[in-house]
């Protein structure tokens, strides 16, 4: 049996998350198109008969400018240290400065790093990627390059393997059937983000946070009142909408999506409140932080 952790690195919108969900085979990252929409560590694991793999899912490697950046980088920082790395490349992108400052993270572990070659599905063009691939061998030693596409779940099973034969052996960490170490009050406040996301615009997305305030469960029905924050007056406005009209329809999309991750009726209660700089706000970010909250 082959047993360890795998860290996926990269840069904002790499596709980190959608390769966590493509290895899962469903869905636990929320995904977007705007930068940095993972805010914390996310773990997911995949069981087979011969090996267990925990992959840890972590936020785009970027330049610190709030105490929310920064913990997001700390959180990196400390998911890097595992037994096999992921560093994801959007093909579609040049390599930048920024990767290779990203890369100098990777250059910094133990750990054998493999240099996985995202979104193929959309490139036309093979010297590009050839070329990419020669920039990341002058900047690293990366023990192989993987081109794949996760949206459409092309290659992840070549990179699976690649995995596994640098795992070290070992008993599995977690019963057969462990998804996650995420509780489902986080989950269910990531489905809501997620949903504000990509419904809204502007500075609203990256001025915004959930907050679960209470989980009622029983057999069929789970209420849930959750509370989002934002740091002004005219964000809050514009999450609402006119006559609350797109507020309740994130509301509705994030029931839906809730009802079938939980399989079970959902009664979901959405409040909007401004709180100016909570991303500057050390208590605040504690309170969100799902590692400190109670309950499912």
């Amino acid at each position: 049996m082959k047993t360890g952790f795998v860290s996926i690195l990269g840069r904002p919108n790499a596709g980190k998350s959608t390769l966590l969900n493509a290895v899962l085979g469903q869905k636990l990252a929320i995904v977007t198109a705007k930068p940095q929409t993972t805010r914390t560590s996310i773990q997911g694991v995949v069981t087979a008969d011969d090996y267990q793999i925990v992959f840890v899912d972590t936020p785009g490697i970027h330049r610190s400018n709030t105490l929310l950046n920064k913990r997001m980088m700390d959180t990196v920082r400390a998911s890097a240290q595992a037994d096999v790395v992921l560093f994801l490349i959007d093909v579609m992108e040049p390599v930048t400065q920024e990767d290779l400052e990203a890369i100098d993270l990777v250059k910094r572990l133990k750990a054998p790093a493999i240099a996985v070659l995202n979104k193929i599905d959309k490139l036309h063009d093979k010297a590009k990627l050839l070329a990419i691939i020669e920039t990341l061998k002058e900047a690293h030693e990366f023990a192989e390059f993987i081109p794949l596409s996760a949206a459409k779940n092309k290659g992840v099973d070549v990179l699976l393997k690649e995995i596994v034969k640098r795992l070290p052996e070992g008993e599995p960490m977690y019963p057969e059937d462990h998804l996650t170490d995420q509780p489902s009050r986080f989950l269910a406040a990531e489905i809501l983000r997620e949903k504000i996301l990509h419904h809204t615009g502007q500075e609203v997305p990256h001025a915004c946070a959930v907050q679960v305030e209470s989980w009622v469960e029983t057999p069929k029905l789970i209420k849930i009142a959750a509370t989002i924050y934002v740091e002004k007056a005219g964000q809050k406005a514009i999450l609402i909408g006119a006559g609350g009209a797109l507020l309740k329809k994130i509301g509705t999309l994030a029931r839906f999506e809730m009802e079938a991750a939980f399989e079970r009726k959902i009664f979901l209660q959405t409040f909007v409140k401004v709180k100016a700089n909570w991303r500057q706000d050390p208590e605040f970010l504690a309170a969100i932080d799902w590692r400190g909250q109670s309950g499912e």
